[in-house]
């Protein structure tokens, strides 16, 4: 992707983002004739939420990414406040993108309409309009549709909704052609008392279990869970012939325990893998405009990495996919095992560090990253706490989770104002953003430990 000197000078190098204005949620996620597709909300006009088009990069290895020319842009009666979010199928040598189009009234009211583009070159897109009316019984937030092929050849598509009741709920529809839709109706039986809207839904299919993976909206914060101001999470069951999914055991459980994750999408490539990539992130609208690089240099948000899903019972585990590890150069003289866990200096802003304790780690601890970033762990309780300056108020502030097993590793992808760490090889991540107006590449680890973990840290090379 182009950038700018600007852009560069905050430090957003390798994860996708605009080359101006806002980015959110990511959209039609694909493989096609052999490359990597990723659109995503794209406002060029500004950093506010309107006039959303699909942007959109391509990629053959996940790492170096192209942008082309936006994909869908508003310019009918029936998306012409916005091209909104959705997914992408391959239906014979036709890439089809599935969105929600939105039209403003004058009384400020929204209408949105499910809809369908079809193109043969994977960059230049027809139009083919609304593809079925409006639910009954559902406000006008209907929203984000996700379609897949079933194995008998049976086109299924799952849109975020809101009940008139103001209950977040997930709709189903089935089509035998991708164009004549029939109402299946609600997802599950009885609603679930999850939030008042439901976003960004996402049916993964497992051989074992099924996985429902959504964005409910108006979770109050409970504990350690539901901080941020919109959460992304799943819940694992079964999917029936019939498009009814039944949930089991498990509650509700936030995918990304950090600052900044939501609307995570996922798609199969050919290799099999379930890969996903989220927005980093959704915040309150004060929070939003005060991100520096809006008045920087005129872009705000970013994507996640890449991550691999992989179903572990009913728990989903997330690894950066091996690709990333073509960023790697030679590793840092400090990257061997370090002496005290004193680290001097980082090698570059992007940096990859990976922390290992071949036993588990048995000793509270405090890990400052460039003087701005801190984690906390506490033995007694597996708590794990990740604490940033928040650029909006100045004040310190907190995410924490409590771990299921003993900690053992640490692995971060770090640039200059962005984070994500993977925990236990996946088994919890958080991200985040951070911002910084010190120069310090320091790494410290405040107590000597009787343990001393392997450190391993990289200086990642920014791709072309």
């Amino acid at each position: 992707m182009n950038r700018t000197k600007k852009q560069e000078e905050l430090g957003v190098s390798y994860h996708i983002r605009p080359p101006y204005g806002l980015l959110n949620d990511p959209n039609g996620l694909v493989q096609f004739k052999g490359s990597y597709h990723v659109f995503y909300q794209w406002n060029p006009h500004g950093t506010i939420h309107e006039t959303k088009s699909w942007g959109h990069v391509v990629s053959n290895d996940l790492v170096r990414w192209r942008t082309l020319p936006p994909a869908l842009e508003p310019s009918e009666w029936y998306d012409k406040d916005g091209c909104y979010s959705g997914s992408a199928v391959i239906h014979g040598e036709e890439l089809l993108l599935f969105y929600t189009g939105t039209v403003k009234q004058k009384e400020g009211d929204k209408k949105s309409y499910q809809c369908m583009a079809s193109s043969i070159d994977g960059i230049h897109f027809t139009k083919k309009g609304p593809l079925f009316e409006h639910p009954p019984g559902y406000t006008r937030h209907v929203r984000d549709p996700k379609v897949w092929e079933d194995e008998d050849g049976l086109w299924w598509m799952v849109v975020g909704a809101q009940t008139e009741d103001m209950i977040g709920a997930v709709l189903v529809y089935s089509s035998k052609d991708l164009e004549t839709w029939e109402a299946r109706g609600p997802l599950m039986k009885e609603p679930l008392a999850l939030g008042y809207m439901w976003e960004c839904p996402d049916i993964l299919l497992f051989p074992d279990k099924d996985i429902l993976l959504f964005s409910p909206q108006g979770l109050e914060p409970e504990g350690d869970f539901y901080h941020n101001i919109f959460q992304s999470g799943y819940l694992s069951g079964h999917l029936d012939k019939d498009g009814l999914f039944e949930v089991g055991g498990s509650p509700f459980r936030e995918l990304d325990r950090g600052f900044e994750f939501y609307a995570p999408q996922t798609f199969i490539d050919d290799k099999k893998r379930r890969l996903m990539f989220a927005w980093m992130g959704a915040m309150d609208p004060l929070v939003e405009q005060a991100v520096p690089t809006v008045q920087h240099s005129g872009w705000v948000h970013h994507l996640s990495l890449p991550r691999e899903l992989i179903l572990e019972g009913d728990r989903l585990i997330q690894k950066p996919v091996e690709e990333l590890k073509q960023l790697r150069g030679n590793l840092s003289p400090a990257g061997a095992t370090l002496e005290k866990m004193n680290l001097a200096e980082l090698p570059s802003t992007e940096s990859e560090i990976i922390v290992k304790w071949p036993e588990g780690c048995t000793e509270d601890f405090k890990l400052s990253l460039r003087e701005e970033v801190v984690l906390f762990y506490e033995t007694s309780r597996k708590r794990l706490t990740i604490e940033r300056t928040a650029w909006y108020t100045g004040k310190r502030e907190t995410r924490s989770v409590m771990l299921k097993e003993t900690l053992s590793s640490l692995q971060f992808f770090l640039e200059a104002t962005t984070m994500e760490v993977f925990v236990n090889e996946g088994k919890e991540t958080f991200s985040l953003r951070y911002f910084t107006q010190k120069p310090s590449m320091k790494i410290k680890m405040d107590e000597q430990l009787f343990a001393t973990p392997s450190v391993t840290i990289y200086p990642l090379n920014i791709p072309n």
